[in-house]
């Protein structure tokens, strides 16, 4: 028997599929299934294929025929945030919501994921795999992967949601509608542009653990998306500190601001930051051809960490004259063992005998989380103006 819907509140569940006539049929009669029998809202599966060129599309809408509540809408190109895009740029639901068709994350995740939206008491809502409640079953590549981007994502954009790439998300309707004009990409990336939109305009993120499987047959290219979403972040990062990023949002979502000063200590930061990441970049490579990795990251660090301390002194944070410049290295220091401690873990994790390229990419991930307790250091204690009254 059918649950009961709460009121007329209305719940839209959008998969985006491209050649999946393999798993459509079991993995959409599972989810209509689920969402009937245990679901306390309204609800409407909208099957959304992207360009399929094998019988998806004829399944579909099979399945639309066939199961009350299931719709199919059909594009001519492929993306899957242009199909995200598409259907919910058109719902009149409540809550618009996503997942994979594989159904990787556990379906009982999702009454929790929905029901802050419906309550008015989040935004966005997230399926994530990387907190301590998640129980996940992947192989060590897309595991890796997947936390090296996500480090990626809270270091050098501050992003303050811990996974960015997984299948489950859903946002409130009207948040959705507002702020899909800005977001630009229309494929992978579309998750996390859509991400760092929502929390540069203080909207709130909602997270909820998940369980979480991998499919197996995943056809996703990895180099090529983690490419993509790369070049994504650089596009982001340039918005963003040219204030391009800001759109109209509803007049009742509450807002976020940052902390006084932040917004001009932080552009100053990121540049003196890619600086630094170049000069110690080209320090590691040219010492690595005399030394052991362990050395060549140790002097390239050391170097770059006292004219990082210098140039944040007097550029970001407006420290002028030779007063107390000495003592702001030292303390600085404090920032390059941080920052020491986690490129000699990492470059000590790596197997022998692995190239210098993926030396580069271990301490490049490294160096973006050193990068963020760099920041927070340099604010709240070297250079906290109080604390520098109060030795005054």
């Amino acid at each position: 028997m059918e649950t009961t819907a709460v009121g007329t509140r209305l719940v839209e569940v959008v998969v985006p599929v491209h050649n999946e006539q393999r798993a459509l049929r079991e993995s959409i009669a599972r989810l209509h299934a689920y969402l009937a029998t245990t679901f306390p809202y309204g609800f409407r599966i909208t099957i959304a294929d992207n360009a399929s060129t094998d019988d998806t599309w004829g399944l579909a809408t099979e399945l639309a025929r066939e199961l009350p509540r299931v719709r199919a809408v059909h594009l001519d190109e492929k993306g899957r945030g242009r199909a995200l895009r598409r259907v919910w740029s058109e719902s009149e639901a409540d809550v618009v919501s996503y997942m994979d068709v594989d159904l990787s994350t556990d379906l009982d995740a999702f009454l929790p994921l929905v029901a802050p939206l419906l309550s008015g008491h989040s935004d966005l809502a997230i399926g994530t795999r990387l907190a301590r409640a998640s129980r996940v079953e992947r192989g060590p590549k897309r595991e890796f992967i997947s936390r090296s981007y996500n480090l990626l994502l809270r270091s050098v954009m501050g992003a303050g949601f811990s996974d960015a790439q997984c299948g489950f998300k859903a946002v409130r309707t009207e948040i959705a509608q507002a702020l899909l004009p800005a977001v630009e990409d229309e494929q992978w990336f579309f998750d996390t542009e859509l991400l760092l939109l929502a929390e540069r305009h203080g909207l709130r993120i909602h997270e909820v653990p998940v369980d979480w499987v991998d499919d197996p047959d995943s056809r996703v290219d990895i180099l090529r998306t983690a490419l993509d979403d790369l070049r994504g972040l650089a596009r982001v990062a340039r918005k963003t500190l040219s204030g391009a990023a800001r759109i109209p949002m509803p007049a009742q979502v509450r807002r976020a601001e940052l902390p006084r000063g932040m917004a001009r200590q932080l552009p100053r930061f990121a540049i003196v930051g890619v600086v630094s990441t170049l000069a110690y970049l080209a320090l590691f490579t040219m010492s690595r051809q005399v030394v052991p990795a362990q050395a060549a990251n140790a002097v390239a660090l050391l170097v770059t960490a006292v004219a990082n301390t210098a140039a944040n002194r007097r550029f970001t944070f407006g420290v002028r004259g030779a007063g107390g410049a000495l003592r702001d290295q030292v303390e600085g220091m404090i920032a390059f063992l941080v920052g020491l401690a986690l490129t000699s873990g990492s470059l000590a994790l790596l197997p022998d005998g692995v190239s210098h390229g993926v030396e580069l990419v271990a301490v490049i991930a490294a160096n973006a989380a050193a990068t963020l307790v760099r920041f927070l250091l340099l604010r709240v204690w070297v250079f906290n103006p109080e604390r520098r009254r109060n030795a005054r």
